[in-house]
């Protein structure tokens, strides 16, 4: 939380270029439904490629001087909501969202298979979950182990040489 919040005024600048490739990267292989969460929103970069496009997208994160980022980017839309929370603890109730994105998350995470729990708990059945793994954090085969114990089927996955993390589209 204390590094993101150091490092929020220069977020976008420093992030937005690497954000927009994992984004089209995900949104070629995902269609955006109803309600749908951004854990680890950030600045909340990618609200422009999906708000529209849902009724409504809850943007979570633990730092609270990225959620004042974040809304600066929401203030365009009616259908975005805000809210400060640990990943591995999300206060919402079982199969609430549609859909969701977890955009560089989990290599911060002290058990990114427990993250991925919380991903699954909180998605439909049959619901889709975007989550990406930093390649300097992760080797190809052991993030591919955490996503396949976390029981979500894989149903897309990008490992371009373009992106700096692993892309994985996964069913609940």
């Amino acid at each position: 939380m204390r590094r993101y919040d150091l490092t929020a005024e220069m977020y976008e600048e420093r992030y937005a270029q690497e954000q927009e490739a994992k984004y089209r990267a995900a949104l070629e292989n995902v269609i955006v439904a109803d309600s749908v969460f951004d854990v680890g929103c950030g600045s909340g970069l990618i609200f422009s490629h999906v708000a529209a496009k849902v009724k409504v997208l809850v943007g979570v994160n633990i730092s609270r001087k990225l959620l004042l980022k974040a809304k600066e980017q929401a203030r365009g839309f009616q259908n975005v909501l805000l809210l400060q929370a640990d990943a591995d603890h999300l206060p919402f109730r079982e199969a609430f969202f549609d859909a969701g994105f977890a955009f560089t998350v989990l290599q911060n995470m002290p058990n990114p298979s427990e993250t991925l729990d919380e991903l699954k708990r909180v998605t439909s059945r049959g619901g889709r979950v975007v989550v990406t793994g930093l390649k300097k954090a992760f080797a190809l085969n052991a993030f591919m182990s955490v996503l396949e114990s976390s029981g979500l089927k894989i149903v897309s996955f990008a490992d371009d040489e373009d992106l700096k993390c692993y892309v994985a589209v996964l069913a609940a």
